[in-house]
């Protein structure tokens, strides 16, 4: 039991140390600049995505 609890904590910690380190280097997000979530409709050609990959015509 006591592996298991100290495993727990050892992977949480690591998890909160990851997402410090990132929020603490990182600049803040521009949701000005951020592409919509949801583009149905939207005329936007989607990019950057496995979607994205199609073949050539």
């Amino acid at each position: 039991m006591a592996t298991r609890r100290l495993t727990a904590f050892a992977a949480l910690g690591l998890t909160a140390v990851v997402v410090l380190t990132d929020l603490a280097t990182s600049a803040p997000l521009d949701p000005f600049r951020a592409p919509p979530a949801i583009a149905l409709g939207s005329g936007q050609a989607t990019s950057g995505a496995h979607c994205a990959a199609l073949p050539g015509q």
